[in-house]
């Protein structure tokens, strides 16, 4: 029955719905690192936004502090094919597709691209966005990663 009932909820929607387009900010990213030892920043704030071209497409970019306490700077593509709305509550799936910077043990500070698997959570005004970020041994801390946002337009 769970099966059958995540099947049904479960849509790809990829076609591009100008009554769709929304406007997304976001105060930086808060982290929580795998590695309790280390003496990484976990409040990452900052600047961003998003545009939601789709349920399955937005653009994203922003600056914020990152882990290391040096400044990070991203762009990215997050397509997100996988949807759901439990209790009125938008739930999206997917990926990040992006580049960062700011991050001195990987390439000296300079653009890096990142994929990272993601899940977006949206109320009327409200939303969340989570991610994985991986461990890179000796070059990138892993985390889950939380970006609270508030939808402008």
């Amino acid at each position: 029955m769970a099966a059958a009932w995540l099947g049904s909820s479960v849509q790809a929607e990829d076609t591009p719905d100008k009554a769709l387009r929304q406007v997304w900010l976001n105060p930086g990213t808060y982290s929580y690192h795998f590695d309790r030892h280390k003496d990484l920043r976990e409040a990452n704030t900052g600047l961003g936004a998003e545009l939601t071209l789709a349920s399955d497409h937005v653009l994203a970019a922003g600056s914020f502090a990152n882990s290391n306490r040096r400044q990070s700077h991203y762009g990215a593509y997050y397509w997100r094919p996988l949807h759901w709305q439990p209790a009125g509550i938008k739930v999206h799936a997917g990926i990040a597709l992006g580049a960062f910077d700011g991050y001195p043990n990987y390439r000296n500070g300079a653009w890096f691209p990142a994929a990272l698997p993601m899940l977006a959570l949206e109320g009327e005004r409200l939303g969340a966005n989570i991610f994985f970020v991986p461990t890179i041994k000796n070059r990138l801390d892993g985390a889950i990663a939380v970006q609270f946002r508030l939808r402008v337009w």
